[in-house]
């Protein structure tokens, strides 16, 4: 997938000079009614697909930490992202997973803390 430093904003904060990966999941959630019958075929009814982005943050210093940590400690945030099966920009309403912070030093402005990762989860199926 082509993406470019504009690809993935959160909450107006534009992501691409803060991360160096980002992974798209488009996950199917299955209704309680799937799964496999006694011939081995798959049945069940498909809930939706479910937009999950996981991104691997660089090391950032603490003015850059001090930046996005409030956006993953909101209980939801607005993501905008291209979504190759629209064939277009999409905006959605996520929650995050968890995450942590590792600090091998006192991080400054000359320090910074290690990089880490975390995932934005739709709230809602995919349209």
């Amino acid at each position: 997938m082509i993406i470019d430093k504009d690809s993935l904003i959160v909450d107006e904060l534009n992501l691409g000079s803060f991360i160096v990966e980002a992974k798209f999941g488009y996950n199917k959630l299955w209704a309680s009614d799937s799964g496999r019958n006694l011939a081995g075929t798959q049945t069940g009814t498909l809930i939706g697909i479910f937009p999950k982005i996981t991104v691997q943050f660089r090391k950032l210093t603490k003015s850059e930490v001090e930046k996005i940590v409030p956006i993953l400690d909101k209980a939801r945030q607005s993501v905008t992202y291209y979504d190759p099966s629209k064939k277009k920009r999409i905006t959605m309403t996520t929650y995050t997973g968890d995450y942590e912070l590792t600090n091998k030093n006192i991080i400054d402005e000359l320090t910074k803390a290690e990089g880490f990762g975390i995932s934005f989860i739709s709230v809602k199926r995919r349209a």
